[in-house]
């Protein structure tokens, strides 16, 4: 794999010395003006309009677009802030939340990536559609980043002969990528931050199954219908293919076992704390650091075990992981004053949106939580807003699974299932959208795939509210 990404992130927290000195001071997120969140939607829009003026500008250098708004964060934080601080905020994001999210996704894309499913496999809209009801069904148990990466190439290549696919792709990150996580703390960050909190293991499953269930019958329904009419406009040949039917057999079975120990050590990581160590002045969990390795050691074994054939049979490339190293890299640095401002609650300048999901009696508004919670995490890390808004609703797991359950519920639903709306508000689906297009397909820009979401997910959610949410 190229190094590229590891310098891209040095030369991130490298641009702290390019700032003016100053002196050490306290970082009170109770002052911070939204103006610092500027960077982060700087990010934003290049990645939403930079593709749809000049693409070939933006595939060719986006890693220096992306520097380049990190940098507009960091250089004036470190002058107005002192370097000290900005050194320590930097530091702490990229040992405690981007080392281990890039990671998790690099195991798990290179495990998921070594297995090939060889045969005949014909995009259909029933093979379409069984694909993506078996990528909701397991997205619980291999989390939405190991269903997808499972899964993506398979269904790719189904479709390949197809003039229709963007479709395919856009339901297929609305379902593997994220509503098909919220079962259990395995499926999605948000989750899993939930179980660390002390809600139980089985919570989600047993309070968000039936919004799983509808939400996912009327995609699958929209999608199977929507795939059958794109279907009858394909060439004859393509409808009426005849030719002879290879069985379907696993190539790189060795990866499902080690695909199934990488959500092993998420769960170790969960459930077992021997402590901490410090190291750069950041107290690193032992049970985080050992996890850590064990993906390096997990990702690369399969990378010495898997034949290239099978590797290429799939079009595996590095892509889409370089993209995604990138990219997020920027928006976990710009994200730091947008998160601390939400977690400064009624006392910083989110105090209004705080004071959307409360009643004037104090009582918490389920149908709030849900949207406040979701729209938020649409565009920022699902998982720190969930524990934002989980804080909000009191931060007690045992009140909040017994009569807070409808809060919860809102909450935990609300980060799992509108990480959909965006391309960045779940990891998965920008990696989806990456290995697409590396495949050849033209997948919506930033603002279309929103269109996509506004259109299909929104009338969904606004029916979720009005059944499950609205207490």
């Amino acid at each position: 794999m190229s190094l590229k990404p590891w310098l891209f992130l040095a030369a991130l927290c490298a641009g702290v010395l390019l700032a003016a000195p100053a002196e050490a001071a306290e970082v009170d997120a109770r002052t911070l003006s939204p103006w610092w969140t500027l960077p982060f939607v700087g990010v934003l829009l290049s990645i939403a309009v930079v593709p749809l003026v000049n693409a070939h500008f933006w595939h060719r250098f986006y890693g220096l677009v992306m520097l380049g708004w990190a940098l507009a964060f960091i250089v004036p934080a470190a002058s107005v802030l002192g370097v000290g601080p900005v050194a320590d905020l930097l530091i702490h994001t990229a040992l405690l939340e981007y080392v281990p999210f890039l990671l998790l996704l690099f195991a798990l894309f290179t495990t998921a990536g070594g297995v090939h499913i060889a045969g005949t496999l014909r995009g259909t809209p029933g093979t379409n559609t069984a694909i993506l009801a078996l990528g909701t069904a397991i997205a619980s148990l291999t989390g939405t980043t190991g269903a997808s990466m499972l899964l993506v190439r398979p269904i790719l290549r189904a479709n390949a002969g197809r003039k229709h696919r963007v479709h395919t792709m856009v339901f297929f990150i609305f379902l593997v990528s994220n509503i098909g996580g919220c079962l259990t703390p395995l499926g999605d960050p948000p989750l899993f931050l939930g179980f660390l909190k002390g809600v139980s293991f089985f919570w989600p499953t047993e309070h968000l199954f039936a919004p799983l269930l509808l939400a996912s019958a009327v995609l699958l329904l929209v999608y199977h219908q929507m795939d059958s009419r794109y279907f009858r406009r394909e060439p004859d040949e393509i409808r009426d293919e005849k030719g002879q039917v290879e069985p379907l057999r696993i190539q790189g079975g060795v990866n499902i076992p080690l695909l199934m120990l990488v959500v092993l050590v998420v769960l170790m990581e969960g459930t077992w704390h021997p402590g901490a160590v410090t190291f750069l002045k950041q107290e690193l969990a032992i049970e985080v650091v050992i996890g850590d390795f064990l993906m390096i050691a997990i990702a690369l074994y399969s990378i010495w075990v898997t034949p290239a054939l099978v590797r290429n049979a799939n079009g595996f490339t590095w892509g889409a992981m370089i993209e995604v190293a990138k990219v997020f890299a920027a928006i976990f640095v710009t994200i730091i004053p947008a998160i601390a401002i939400l977690k400064a609650g009624r006392e910083g300048a989110a105090a209004p949106l705080v004071d959307l999901v409360t009643r004037p009696d104090g009582t918490a508004i389920p149908a709030m939580y849900f949207w406040m919670t979701g729209l938020l995490s649409s565009f920022l890390d699902n998982a720190p807003t969930y524990l934002i808004f989980f804080n909000l609703a009191g931060g007690d797991a045992q009140v909040l699974m017994g009569e807070g359950a409808a809060v919860l519920a809102a909450i935990s639903a609300g980060a799992v299932f509108m990480g959909a709306n965006s391309y960045i508000g779940n990891a998965p689906n920008f990696m989806v959208r990456a290995i697409a297009e590396e495949q050849g397909v033209k997948m919506p820009s930033f603002f279309g795939y929103v269109g996509w979401a506004a259109v299909i997910l929104l009338p969904l959610f606004a029916l979720m509210t009005v059944i499950f949410f609205r207490g």
